[in-house]
């Protein structure tokens, strides 16, 4: 409570009071902190507030909303700016991690005589899946023998560990 006198020329004086209130700043938390794989996206949670602005916004779907989707291509931390009831405004971060595609290899295009088959050589994942399945051992080996009929180029699409996937194809020339 502020209280102001005012004293006139003739030493009158009058006397007023004003209250100010303090709010307390809101209490806004972003949640996610994680990783997500190339070419992936992550929801993003905000509360605490009545109205929420997220930035950088430009990999956002929206920057307004209390949830939104982010789709990093690099690892970026995200602020959101939290604004209550009383128009007090207070802000929290959340950082969501890209991370690296697995470091895929379908081995080197190979050349075959009819009849003749080739062993197909992929690495960098724990799980690899192949196609077309015409003329392969296994789809889902690391290591699958082909006997195409016909130059065929074959694609692998291999998963790591923290369940990211990248293709690569090879060549085998009949």
């Amino acid at each position: 409570t502020y209280t102001v006198i005012g004293v006139s020329g003739s030493s009158c004086a009058d006397t007023t009071t004003i209250n100010v209130t303090v709010h307390d700043l809101p209490i806004v938390t972003a949640q996610f902190n994680d990783s997500i794989c190339p070419n992936g996206s992550a929801t993003l949670n905000a509360s605490g507030a009545v109205s929420f602005l997220w930035s950088p916004s430009g990999s956002l779907n929206s920057s307004t909303a209390s949830n939104v989707i982010a789709s990093p291509v690099l690892s970026t931390t995200y602020t959101v700016i939290g604004t209550d009831g009383n128009n007090c405004t207070n802000s929290s971060s959340v950082s969501v991690t890209v991370l690296q595609p697995p470091n895929v290899n379908a081995g080197t295009n190979t050349t075959i005589a009819q009849g003749d088959s080739a062993m197909l050589i992929a690495g960098g994942g724990i799980s690899y899946s192949w196609s077309p399945s015409d003329g392969l051992s296994c789809l889902t080996c690391q290591n699958p023998v082909a006997k195409p009929t016909i130059t065929t180029t074959f694609y692998v699409t291999v998963t790591d560990a923290n369940g990211c996937t990248a293709i690569d194809s090879v060549i085998i020339i009949v």
